[in-house]
């Protein structure tokens, strides 16, 4: 069964809003682009999908002027096989890889982790609040901006776990930039 993998960028405050002054630098995406490289899904709601898409799709396209990891992570974007966006009120996709799903969240993510393939990595606050809630996570990685933003969305807003949800650390990472990463795994 594959793995369903939680990937986001917070600050120390919690807060993950990218309108807030957060975002990735060089060493950040080089990393990203090697995690998204190990997954053949995007697992995502309305939100994060019209912010990812055609914002990476587009600099794939069209690298002119970016940083060699800006186009590096764009290109992996790019290689994943499959986008699955998760809207009521969404009425088409950009592109033939994504698939419009209305259905039952459970159901249909046990589905997709179920399929023969690689990871299924998802990212944003408001769907993957809903996958936590029905357990259905199975690997966290946050990486932690050190910086204090004050405001904004914060991680797994408005989700509640069905019930204490036990986490494994298994690994860590500090970046040159003082960015760290922090990888857990359901027990």
């Amino acid at each position: 069964m594959r793995k369903l993998i939680y990937a986001i960028n917070m600050s120390i405050d919690g807060r993950c809003s990218h309108d807030k002054g957060l975002g990735p630098d060089d060493e950040i995406l080089d990393y990203y682009a090697d995690l998204v490289r190990s997954v053949d899904v995007f697992l995502y709601g309305r939100t994060t999908y019209q912010l990812m898409v055609p914002y990476w799709p587009n600099i794939a396209r069209n690298p002119e002027g970016k940083t060699k990891a800006v186009v590096n992570y764009a290109q992996a974007f790019e290689s994943v096989s499959r986008t699955v966006v998760f809207s009521r009120s969404l009425a088409g996709a950009e592109d033939k890889r994504t698939a419009i799903v209305r259905g039952n969240l459970k159901e249909e993510v046990l589905k997709l982790k179920d399929q023969p393939g690689r990871d299924i990595l998802t990212g944003g606050v408001s769907l993957p609040a809903q996958l936590m809630e029905l357990g259905l996570i199975d690997e966290y990685r946050v990486v932690i901006q050190p910086i204090i933003v004050g405001e904004g969305r914060q991680l797994f807003d408005g989700g509640k776990p069905p019930e204490r949800l036990q986490v494994k650390l298994v690994d860590t990472r500090t970046f040159k930039s003082g960015w760290i990463l922090l990888r857990y795994l359901k027990r």
